[in-house]
Parts: C-alpha cells; sequence; structure tokens
C-alpha cells in the first residue's frame, strides 16, 4: 500500500487538515504516518486514520526519515513555515536529504502536496 507522511509546522497545521479535508477520499486509500500532533488533528477532523510517530521536537520527523532510508515511505507532505518556524517545530534539514537520496518526493507547499498525491494516487490506479 502506499504510504505517505503528513507533518505540519504550528502555523501550517490549519492548511494541513484543509488540504486532508479536500483530498480525504484519496488519503483513505493510503496508508498515512504523521508527526504527533499533526495526525491528531487530522484525525479529529476527519474520518482518516494516520499512524501517529512523535512529535516534532520528539523526534517523530526523524522516525519518518528512518522509514524513507529503509525503502517504506512513498512520499512526503511537510507543510512548512519558511518566516517564522519555531526553534521546537521539525527541521526539515535532514529529512530533505534522506528524500533526496532515496528519491522519495517530499512535498513543502499546498501545491507540490496536491501534485505528489494526485500523482501517488494515479500510480495506484494504473497498478
Amino acid at each position: 500500500m502506499t504510504r505517505i507522511a503528513l507533518i505540519a509546522h504550528d502555523d501550517e497545521k490549519p492548511e494541513m487538515i484543509d488540504l486532508a479535508q479536500s483530498y480525504e477520499a484519496t488519503l483513505s486509500e493510503f496508508d498515512l504516518v504523521g508527526t504527533g500532533t499533526t495526525s491528531k488533528r487530522i484525525m479529529a477532523e476527519t474520518d482518516l486514520t494516520v499512524e501517529r510517530k512523535e512529535s516534532g521536537p520528539m523526534g517523530g520527523d526523524t522516525q519518518i526519515g528512518a522509514e524513507v532510508a529503509e525503502g517504506r515511505m512513498d512520499g512526503i507532505v511537510f507543510l512548512r513555515d519558511p518566516l517564522t518556524a519555531q526553534p521546537h517545530e521539525p527541521d526539515i534539514s535532514a529529512l530533505l536529504r534522506i528524500c533526496d537520496v532515496h528519491d522519495v518526493p517530499l512535498a513543502t507547499t499546498r501545491a507540490s502536496a496536491e501534485y505528489i498525491l494526485e500523482g501517488l494516487a494515479q500510480d495506484r490506479a494504473d497498478d
């Protein structure tokens, strides 16, 4: 099954919820994993099930990076706040590096997230 990670900085969590609601039918076909608070909010505001990792400051992004390294991740949506990210929020640098090494797409904006979700959904339909 296609496995997608969902991560969002605090100021981007409302955008992530909106994305999850807009793509709920598509996301329901995927195996979802996410950092703690993001996962909790998505599950509270949609009918989606998301495997919760630790929160970002506690290493959830690192847990997701390990799955990338193990070949268990098909894509990541990391909606980040490029201007006012807080020190306690996950840093994208290590995650971006491991995704580049393993050729796993990582979206950092709503537009790029939509492309990844639609592309992965199409891949599933073609199989």
